[in-house]
């Protein structure tokens, strides 16, 4: 995919995540969402075992499966859709936007690259001052992001 591509694509998805970072501070409640909404609404394990086609005991389980952590997305969905509700599912950065993570990323690569050939070049007595030093980590970050190799990912 072509460079322009790939930041075209950073910025869409980054316009659709970043409303959504308030979301990252978990509020989960801690029965799960298929079990905190039954609830509220006074739906029994019955009438939505029923809406599910399953038993009561498979609807307890399915809460329970939720509470875990270990439920699928599909059975996600069927809760939801038996609920009539929507479910929505988005991985955010934890550095609030995918332009963030990408100039941490490039960031600690630079500064490696860069740290790495100053010792060598300290070894031979041609080492940078730290202003030199600040000034090629912060050049690498910048072709690191404009040009986004694979290797940051390593």
């Amino acid at each position: 995919m072509k460079i322009q591509q790939k930041k075209l694509r950073i910025k869409q998805l980054d316009k659709k995540i970043v409303p959504l970072t308030d979301l990252s501070v978990s509020f989960s409640p801690s029965s799960g969402w298929i079990n905190a909404i039954r609830t509220a609404l006074g739906m029994s394990l019955s009438q939505l075992g029923k809406r599910l086609g399953m038993s009561p005991q498979g609807v307890k389980d399915m809460e329970t499966r939720e509470a875990q952590g270990s439920i699928t997305l599909q059975s996600l969905q069927e809760a939801a859709n038996a609920l009539d509700m929507r479910l929505v599912y988005v991985l955010l950065p934890r550095s609030g936007s995918l332009e963030k993570y990408i100039e941490s990323r490039a960031r600690k690569l630079a500064r490696e690259i860069v740290l790495q050939t100053d010792h060598t070049m300290e070894l031979e007595d041609q080492g940078l001052d730290q202003s030199a030093l600040q000034d090629a980590i912060e050049q690498r970050t910048q072709q690191f992001k404009d040009t986004l190799p694979r290797q940051l990912w390593d």
